[in-house]
Protein backbone atom coordinates (compact mmCIF):
# COMPACT_ATOMS: atom_id res chain seq x y z
CA UNK A 1 0.00 0.00 0.00
CA UNK A 2 1.44 3.75 -0.39
CA UNK A 3 -0.20 6.80 0.84
CA UNK A 4 -0.04 10.09 -0.89
CA UNK A 5 0.58 13.90 -0.28
CA UNK A 6 -0.74 16.12 -2.21
CA UNK A 7 0.09 20.09 -2.19
CA UNK A 8 -0.54 23.26 -3.93
CA UNK A 9 2.93 23.50 -5.55
CA UNK A 10 2.80 27.19 -7.48
CA UNK A 11 6.44 27.78 -5.78
CA UNK A 12 7.99 24.88 -7.20
CA UNK A 13 6.50 24.61 -10.74
CA UNK A 14 8.21 24.31 -13.52
CA UNK A 15 6.20 24.91 -16.49
CA UNK A 16 4.72 28.07 -15.29
CA UNK A 17 0.74 26.57 -15.66
CA UNK A 18 -0.11 26.07 -11.82
CA UNK A 19 -0.15 22.95 -12.16
CA UNK A 20 -0.98 20.39 -8.89
CA UNK A 21 2.02 18.53 -8.16
CA UNK A 22 1.37 15.58 -5.75
CA UNK A 23 4.28 13.58 -3.00
CA UNK A 24 3.37 10.24 -3.04
CA UNK A 25 5.41 7.70 -0.22
CA UNK A 26 6.04 4.03 -0.71
CA UNK A 27 6.48 1.10 1.35
CA UNK A 28 8.19 -0.67 -1.43
CA UNK A 29 9.88 -0.38 -4.43
CA UNK A 30 7.63 -2.71 -5.96
CA UNK A 31 5.17 0.05 -5.96
CA UNK A 32 6.92 1.99 -8.58
CA UNK A 33 7.22 0.41 -12.38
CA UNK A 34 11.24 0.28 -12.81
CA UNK A 35 10.78 2.07 -15.79
CA UNK A 36 9.63 5.06 -14.36
CA UNK A 37 12.08 5.30 -11.44
CA UNK A 38 15.16 4.68 -13.72
CA UNK A 39 13.96 7.67 -15.91
CA UNK A 40 14.30 9.88 -12.75
CA UNK A 41 17.49 8.07 -11.31
CA UNK A 42 19.88 7.82 -14.04
CA UNK A 43 17.82 10.14 -16.91
CA UNK A 44 19.02 9.11 -20.27
CA UNK A 45 19.98 5.98 -19.34
CA UNK A 46 18.45 2.53 -19.53
CA UNK A 47 19.06 -1.07 -17.73
CA UNK A 48 18.34 -4.01 -20.04
CA UNK A 49 18.71 -7.73 -19.59
CA UNK A 50 21.00 -8.15 -16.52
CA UNK A 51 22.69 -4.94 -16.94
CA UNK A 52 23.98 -3.98 -20.21
CA UNK A 53 23.11 -0.14 -20.30
CA UNK A 54 22.48 1.93 -23.08
CA UNK A 55 22.20 5.47 -23.42
CA UNK A 56 19.53 7.77 -25.17
CA UNK A 57 20.96 9.57 -28.32
CA UNK A 58 17.73 11.95 -27.56
CA UNK A 59 18.81 12.13 -24.16
CA UNK A 60 17.91 15.96 -23.27
CA UNK A 61 20.07 18.04 -20.38
CA UNK A 62 18.83 18.33 -16.99
CA UNK A 63 17.23 21.31 -16.77
CA UNK A 64 18.79 23.97 -14.14
CA UNK A 65 17.60 27.29 -12.18
CA UNK A 66 18.59 29.35 -14.99
CA UNK A 67 17.52 28.93 -19.07
CA UNK A 68 20.51 27.50 -20.87
CA UNK A 69 19.93 30.25 -23.82
CA UNK A 70 20.52 32.84 -20.94
CA UNK A 71 22.86 31.54 -18.98
CA UNK A 72 25.06 31.60 -22.50
CA UNK A 73 23.54 35.38 -23.13
CA UNK A 74 24.78 36.54 -19.63
CA UNK A 75 27.73 34.33 -19.97
CA UNK A 76 27.36 32.28 -17.13
CA UNK A 77 28.78 28.56 -16.34
CA UNK A 78 26.60 25.98 -16.76
CA UNK A 79 28.68 23.49 -16.02
CA UNK A 80 26.66 20.20 -15.26
CA UNK A 81 28.81 17.70 -12.39
CA UNK A 82 29.55 14.39 -13.69
CA UNK A 83 27.11 12.89 -10.77
CA UNK A 84 24.21 14.72 -12.15
CA UNK A 85 24.63 13.19 -15.72
CA UNK A 86 26.53 9.57 -15.43
CA UNK A 87 24.98 6.20 -14.69
CA UNK A 88 24.74 5.44 -11.10
CA UNK A 89 24.27 1.94 -10.74
CA UNK A 90 23.38 2.45 -6.97
CA UNK A 91 20.60 4.59 -7.76
CA UNK A 92 19.00 2.19 -10.20
CA UNK A 93 15.72 0.51 -9.48
CA UNK A 94 17.51 -2.70 -9.99
CA UNK A 95 19.98 -2.20 -6.94
CA UNK A 96 17.43 -0.42 -4.21
CA UNK A 97 15.00 -3.15 -4.94
CA UNK A 98 17.39 -5.97 -4.29
CA UNK A 99 18.15 -4.78 -0.79
CA UNK A 100 14.36 -5.17 -0.24
CA UNK A 101 13.53 -8.55 -1.94
CA UNK A 102 16.19 -10.12 -0.51
CA UNK A 103 15.32 -8.36 3.52
CA UNK A 104 18.87 -6.93 3.56
CA UNK A 105 16.51 -2.79 4.12
CA UNK A 106 13.10 -3.59 5.46
CA UNK A 107 11.64 -2.75 8.70
CA UNK A 108 13.13 -5.79 10.61
CA UNK A 109 16.58 -4.61 9.65
CA UNK A 110 15.53 -0.99 10.75
CA UNK A 111 15.34 0.28 7.35
CA UNK A 112 11.63 0.93 7.00
CA UNK A 113 11.22 1.81 3.06
CA UNK A 114 9.02 5.81 2.65
CA UNK A 115 10.45 6.34 -0.93
CA UNK A 116 8.87 9.80 -2.34
CA UNK A 117 7.67 10.54 -5.58
CA UNK A 118 7.00 13.99 -7.05
CA UNK A 119 4.25 13.11 -9.96
CA UNK A 120 1.84 15.63 -12.03
CA UNK A 121 -1.67 15.38 -12.36
CA UNK A 122 -1.37 12.23 -14.61
CA UNK A 123 0.65 10.58 -12.31
CA UNK A 124 4.08 10.72 -14.46
CA UNK A 125 7.16 10.53 -12.10
CA UNK A 126 8.52 13.81 -12.11
CA UNK A 127 11.08 13.30 -9.48
CA UNK A 128 11.64 10.89 -6.55
CA UNK A 129 13.91 10.24 -3.40
CA UNK A 130 15.31 7.00 -1.91
CA UNK A 131 13.80 7.44 1.94
CA UNK A 132 13.93 5.27 4.72
CA UNK A 133 12.33 5.59 8.54
CA UNK A 134 15.57 4.32 10.56
CA UNK A 135 15.10 3.03 14.55
CA UNK A 136 19.17 3.21 14.58
CA UNK A 137 22.18 4.69 13.06
CA UNK A 138 23.93 1.78 11.26
CA UNK A 139 25.02 1.06 7.67
CA UNK A 140 25.09 4.74 6.88
CA UNK A 141 29.03 5.29 7.03
CA UNK A 142 28.22 9.11 7.98
CA UNK A 143 28.27 8.99 11.90
CA UNK A 144 25.90 10.91 14.05
CA UNK A 145 25.40 8.76 17.23
CA UNK A 146 27.05 11.22 19.48
CA UNK A 147 24.03 13.49 18.72
CA UNK A 148 21.48 10.84 18.86
CA UNK A 149 23.24 10.09 22.26
CA UNK A 150 23.36 13.54 23.77
CA UNK A 151 19.70 14.01 22.35
CA UNK A 152 18.69 10.69 25.00
CA UNK A 153 20.59 12.53 27.66
CA UNK A 154 18.24 15.89 27.10
CA UNK A 155 15.32 13.79 27.33
CA UNK A 156 14.49 13.49 23.31
CA UNK A 157 13.97 10.36 21.01
CA UNK A 158 16.47 10.49 18.12
CA UNK A 159 14.41 7.98 16.57
CA UNK A 160 12.93 7.65 14.21
CA UNK A 161 14.98 9.24 11.77
CA UNK A 162 14.90 9.53 8.35
CA UNK A 163 17.49 8.62 6.09
CA UNK A 164 18.04 9.57 2.35
CA UNK A 165 20.19 7.30 1.02
CA UNK A 166 21.28 4.01 -0.44
CA UNK A 167 22.10 1.57 2.40
CA UNK A 168 25.25 0.57 2.84
CA UNK A 169 26.59 2.19 0.11
CA UNK A 170 29.02 5.14 0.83
CA UNK A 171 29.32 6.28 -2.64
CA UNK A 172 28.50 9.75 -3.91
CA UNK A 173 25.34 10.38 -5.93
CA UNK A 174 22.37 12.23 -6.62
CA UNK A 175 20.05 11.77 -3.70
CA UNK A 176 16.99 14.30 -5.00
CA UNK A 177 15.90 12.72 -8.31
CA UNK A 178 14.60 14.99 -11.16
CA UNK A 179 14.23 13.80 -14.29
CA UNK A 180 14.00 16.00 -17.61
CA UNK A 181 10.85 16.84 -17.45
CA UNK A 182 11.23 19.21 -14.35
CA UNK A 183 13.56 21.91 -13.60
CA UNK A 184 16.13 20.32 -11.15
CA UNK A 185 16.07 23.42 -8.75
CA UNK A 186 12.74 23.44 -8.21
CA UNK A 187 12.20 19.41 -8.14
CA UNK A 188 14.57 19.13 -5.55
CA UNK A 189 13.07 21.89 -3.56
CA UNK A 190 9.62 20.24 -3.93
CA UNK A 191 11.15 17.48 -2.76
CA UNK A 192 12.82 18.77 0.56
CA UNK A 193 9.78 20.44 1.51
CA UNK A 194 7.98 17.32 1.49
CA UNK A 195 10.49 15.51 3.20
CA UNK A 196 9.97 17.84 6.04
CA UNK A 197 6.49 17.35 5.80
CA UNK A 198 6.88 13.55 6.14
CA UNK A 199 9.23 13.70 9.17
CA UNK A 200 6.67 15.85 11.01
CA UNK A 201 4.00 13.80 10.54
CA UNK A 202 5.67 10.38 11.51
CA UNK A 203 7.17 11.99 14.33
CA UNK A 204 10.79 11.82 13.02
CA UNK A 205 13.33 13.58 14.87
CA UNK A 206 15.12 14.54 11.72
CA UNK A 207 15.95 14.17 7.88
CA UNK A 208 19.53 13.29 6.99
CA UNK A 209 20.53 13.13 3.20
CA UNK A 210 23.65 11.39 2.94
CA UNK A 211 26.22 11.06 0.18
CA UNK A 212 25.17 13.97 -1.98
CA UNK A 213 26.12 16.05 -4.78
CA UNK A 214 27.73 19.22 -4.31
CA UNK A 215 24.78 21.52 -6.15
CA UNK A 216 22.28 19.39 -4.12
CA UNK A 217 24.23 20.13 -0.96
CA UNK A 218 24.68 24.34 -2.08
CA UNK A 219 20.58 24.20 -1.98
CA UNK A 220 19.18 22.18 0.82
CA UNK A 221 21.69 24.86 3.05
CA UNK A 222 19.38 27.36 1.27
CA UNK A 223 16.39 25.44 2.60
CA UNK A 224 17.55 25.06 6.24
CA UNK A 225 19.48 22.05 6.00
CA UNK A 226 22.43 22.11 8.12
CA UNK A 227 25.47 21.07 5.91
CA UNK A 228 28.12 18.62 6.96
CA UNK A 229 31.33 17.26 5.10
CA UNK A 230 33.72 14.40 4.89
CA UNK A 231 36.27 13.05 3.37
CA UNK A 232 37.04 9.67 0.72
CA UNK A 233 40.07 9.03 -1.59
CA UNK A 234 39.28 8.58 -5.33
CA UNK A 235 41.52 8.24 -8.05
CA UNK A 236 41.46 10.26 -10.96
CA UNK A 237 42.04 9.08 -14.51
CA UNK A 238 43.98 11.43 -16.43
CA UNK A 239 43.72 9.97 -19.53
CA UNK A 240 46.11 7.19 -18.64
CA UNK A 241 46.58 4.21 -21.37
CA UNK A 242 48.66 1.86 -19.02
CA UNK A 243 49.35 1.67 -15.49
CA UNK A 244 52.59 2.79 -16.35
CA UNK A 245 51.42 5.70 -17.44
CA UNK A 246 50.03 6.58 -13.90
CA UNK A 247 53.04 5.44 -12.63
CA UNK A 248 55.06 8.02 -14.50
CA UNK A 249 52.84 10.81 -13.18
CA UNK A 250 54.33 9.63 -9.66
CA UNK A 251 57.19 10.73 -7.66
CA UNK A 252 60.41 8.19 -7.84
CA UNK A 253 59.97 6.99 -4.12
CA UNK A 254 56.34 6.62 -4.28
CA UNK A 255 56.48 4.97 -7.76
CA UNK A 256 58.87 2.18 -6.57
CA UNK A 257 56.97 1.49 -3.55
CA UNK A 258 53.89 1.01 -5.56
CA UNK A 259 56.18 -1.74 -7.79
CA UNK A 260 57.59 -3.47 -5.00
CA UNK A 261 54.10 -4.01 -3.55
CA UNK A 262 52.45 -5.02 -6.75
CA UNK A 263 55.64 -7.62 -7.28
CA UNK A 264 55.02 -9.11 -3.38
CA UNK A 265 51.15 -9.17 -3.84
CA UNK A 266 51.59 -11.18 -7.44
CA UNK A 267 54.45 -13.56 -7.54
CA UNK A 268 53.73 -15.04 -4.39
CA UNK A 269 53.29 -18.28 -3.96
CA UNK A 270 51.85 -18.05 -7.10
CA UNK A 271 48.68 -15.83 -6.86
CA UNK A 272 46.94 -15.18 -10.09
CA UNK A 273 44.14 -12.37 -10.16
CA UNK A 274 40.71 -13.02 -12.70
CA UNK A 275 38.63 -10.20 -13.20
CA UNK A 276 34.97 -11.43 -13.55
CA UNK A 277 31.88 -9.36 -14.94
CA UNK A 278 28.54 -10.22 -17.17
CA UNK A 279 27.45 -13.78 -18.13
CA UNK A 280 30.88 -14.82 -16.60
CA UNK A 281 30.00 -14.92 -13.20
CA UNK A 282 28.55 -17.86 -11.81
CA UNK A 283 26.64 -18.56 -8.28
CA UNK A 284 29.72 -19.97 -7.36
CA UNK A 285 32.11 -16.98 -7.64
CA UNK A 286 29.40 -15.60 -5.33
CA UNK A 287 29.35 -18.62 -2.92
CA UNK A 288 33.23 -17.94 -2.75
CA UNK A 289 33.32 -14.12 -2.40
CA UNK A 290 30.14 -14.37 0.40
CA UNK A 291 32.66 -16.45 2.80
CA UNK A 292 35.66 -14.04 2.07
CA UNK A 293 32.61 -11.18 2.64
CA UNK A 294 30.97 -12.40 5.94
CA UNK A 295 34.60 -13.54 7.54
CA UNK A 296 35.94 -10.00 6.92
CA UNK A 297 32.68 -8.22 7.90
CA UNK A 298 32.32 -10.19 11.16
CA UNK A 299 35.67 -9.38 12.24
CA UNK A 300 35.52 -5.50 11.01
CA UNK A 301 31.69 -4.50 11.81
CA UNK A 302 30.34 -7.48 13.80
CA UNK A 303 27.30 -8.33 11.87
CA UNK A 304 27.89 -7.67 7.71
CA UNK A 305 24.58 -6.01 6.45
CA UNK A 306 24.01 -7.93 3.16
CA UNK A 307 23.23 -11.55 3.24
CA UNK A 308 23.82 -14.11 0.21
CA UNK A 309 20.44 -13.45 -1.43
CA UNK A 310 21.25 -10.08 -2.41
CA UNK A 311 24.47 -11.16 -3.82
CA UNK A 312 22.34 -13.76 -6.09
CA UNK A 313 19.54 -11.09 -7.34
CA UNK A 314 22.58 -8.32 -8.11
CA UNK A 315 23.93 -11.11 -10.12
CA UNK A 316 20.13 -11.50 -12.15
CA UNK A 317 19.82 -7.81 -12.48
CA UNK A 318 23.41 -6.42 -12.69
CA UNK A 319 25.87 -8.58 -13.60
CA UNK A 320 26.81 -6.28 -16.46
CA UNK A 321 27.12 -3.73 -14.07
CA UNK A 322 29.55 -5.45 -11.52
CA UNK A 323 32.78 -7.04 -11.37
CA UNK A 324 34.20 -9.26 -9.02
CA UNK A 325 38.10 -9.08 -8.64
CA UNK A 326 39.24 -12.60 -7.49
CA UNK A 327 42.88 -13.95 -6.30
CA UNK A 328 43.36 -17.57 -6.83
CA UNK A 329 46.08 -19.61 -5.27
CA UNK A 330 46.72 -23.35 -6.31
CA UNK A 331 43.54 -23.57 -8.39
CA UNK A 332 40.97 -22.03 -5.53
CA UNK A 333 40.10 -18.66 -4.68
CA UNK A 334 41.43 -17.30 -2.08
CA UNK A 335 40.16 -13.61 -1.74
CA UNK A 336 38.10 -11.03 -3.81
CA UNK A 337 36.67 -7.48 -3.91
CA UNK A 338 33.38 -6.71 -5.11
CA UNK A 339 33.34 -3.30 -7.68
CA UNK A 340 30.38 -1.55 -9.40
CA UNK A 341 30.57 -0.12 -12.66
CA UNK A 342 29.18 3.14 -13.74
CA UNK A 343 29.54 4.66 -16.76
CA UNK A 344 32.38 7.42 -15.66
CA UNK A 345 33.00 5.50 -12.51
CA UNK A 346 34.43 2.30 -10.78
CA UNK A 347 32.27 1.90 -7.38
CA UNK A 348 34.62 -0.19 -4.83
CA UNK A 349 32.39 -1.87 -2.40
CA UNK A 350 33.76 -4.79 -0.48
CA UNK A 351 36.85 -7.07 0.15
CA UNK A 352 37.50 -10.09 1.71
CA UNK A 353 39.86 -13.29 2.20
CA UNK A 354 40.18 -16.55 4.06
CA UNK A 355 43.94 -16.49 3.78
CA UNK A 356 46.61 -13.71 4.58
CA UNK A 357 48.81 -12.47 1.83
CA UNK A 358 50.97 -9.21 2.33
CA UNK A 359 49.89 -6.09 -0.12
CA UNK A 360 47.22 -8.26 -1.46
CA UNK A 361 44.42 -6.21 -0.05
CA UNK A 362 45.74 -2.94 -1.87
CA UNK A 363 46.28 -5.02 -5.11
CA UNK A 364 42.82 -6.47 -5.91
CA UNK A 365 41.13 -3.20 -4.30
CA UNK A 366 42.99 -0.09 -5.51
CA UNK A 367 45.61 -1.57 -8.22
CA UNK A 368 43.38 -3.92 -9.88
CA UNK A 369 40.94 -1.23 -10.19
CA UNK A 370 42.93 1.44 -11.51
CA UNK A 371 43.97 -0.78 -13.77
CA UNK A 372 40.21 -2.05 -15.06
CA UNK A 373 39.47 1.62 -15.08
CA UNK A 374 42.51 2.70 -17.63
CA UNK A 375 41.32 -0.45 -19.73
CA UNK A 376 37.63 0.04 -19.66
CA UNK A 377 37.82 4.20 -20.34
CA UNK A 378 36.26 5.04 -16.91
CA UNK A 379 37.10 8.24 -15.42
CA UNK A 380 37.27 7.36 -11.53
CA UNK A 381 37.88 4.90 -8.88
CA UNK A 382 35.88 5.81 -6.25
CA UNK A 383 37.42 3.32 -3.27
CA UNK A 384 34.46 2.84 -0.40
CA UNK A 385 34.96 5.31 2.76
CA UNK A 386 38.03 6.30 4.69
CA UNK A 387 40.89 5.63 4.69
CA UNK A 388 44.12 7.89 4.02
CA UNK A 389 46.49 4.88 3.35
CA UNK A 390 44.72 5.05 -0.01
CA UNK A 391 46.94 8.25 -0.56
CA UNK A 392 50.24 6.93 -0.84
CA UNK A 393 48.61 4.88 -3.76
CA UNK A 394 47.58 7.63 -6.28
CA UNK A 395 43.80 7.69 -4.39
CA UNK A 396 43.31 12.01 -3.68
CA UNK A 397 41.49 13.61 -0.76
CA UNK A 398 37.97 14.46 -1.92
CA UNK A 399 34.91 16.28 -0.11
CA UNK A 400 31.70 14.22 0.45
CA UNK A 401 28.68 16.28 1.54
CA UNK A 402 25.26 15.55 3.48
CA UNK A 403 22.91 18.10 4.76
CA UNK A 404 20.75 17.23 7.72
CA UNK A 405 17.25 19.04 9.27
CA UNK A 406 16.85 18.35 12.74
CA UNK A 407 13.23 19.31 13.79
CA UNK A 408 14.21 19.99 17.61
CA UNK A 409 15.60 23.50 17.65
CA UNK A 410 18.04 23.08 20.84
CA UNK A 411 19.32 19.93 18.96
CA UNK A 412 19.37 21.96 15.71
CA UNK A 413 22.13 24.84 17.06
CA UNK A 414 23.96 22.20 19.03
CA UNK A 415 24.94 20.89 15.84
CA UNK A 416 24.81 23.85 13.47
CA UNK A 417 27.56 24.99 15.91
CA UNK A 418 29.74 21.78 16.01
CA UNK A 419 28.97 21.46 12.16
CA UNK A 420 30.90 24.76 11.37
CA UNK A 421 33.68 23.58 13.10
CA UNK A 422 33.98 20.38 11.65
CA UNK A 423 33.91 22.01 8.25
CA UNK A 424 36.56 23.73 8.69
CA UNK A 425 38.73 20.63 9.84
CA UNK A 426 37.75 18.35 7.23
CA UNK A 427 38.66 21.22 4.73
CA UNK A 428 42.27 21.71 6.65
CA UNK A 429 42.64 17.91 6.64
CA UNK A 430 41.97 17.79 2.78
CA UNK A 431 44.23 20.60 2.01
CA UNK A 432 47.57 19.01 4.50
CA UNK A 433 46.92 15.50 2.75
CA UNK A 434 47.26 17.38 -0.50
CA UNK A 435 50.12 18.31 -0.33
CA UNK A 436 51.99 15.07 0.97
CA UNK A 437 50.14 13.53 -2.53
CA UNK A 438 52.45 10.83 -4.07
CA UNK A 439 52.64 12.41 -7.60
CA UNK A 440 55.51 14.55 -8.97
CA UNK A 441 55.56 17.79 -8.30
CA UNK A 442 56.54 20.45 -11.10
CA UNK A 443 59.63 22.19 -10.80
Amino acid sequence: MSSSLSEENRDHNATGEGETLSLRILSSLKDVAFEKWDAVANPGWSLTGNGRLTKSETCESPQHGVDAEIARALDLSAEVLPEETSFNPFLSHAFLEALEASDCATNATGWLPRHMLLEDGEGAVLGAVPAYLKSHSQGEYVFDHSWADAFYRAGGDYYPKLQISVPFTPATGRRFLVGTGLNREAGLQALAAGLVQVCQRSGASSVHATFLTKPEWDTLGDLGYLRRTDQQFHWENKGYETFDGFLADLASRKRKAIKKERRAALSAEGIEVEWITGSDLTEAHWDAFYGFYMDTGSRKWGRPYLNRKFFSLINERLAERTLLVMAKREGRYVAGALNFIGSETLFGRHWGCNEHHPFLHFELCYYQAIDFAIANGLKRVEAGAQGSHKLARGYLPTTTYSAHWIAHEGLHQAVSDYLERERFAVERENEALAEHAPFRKDD
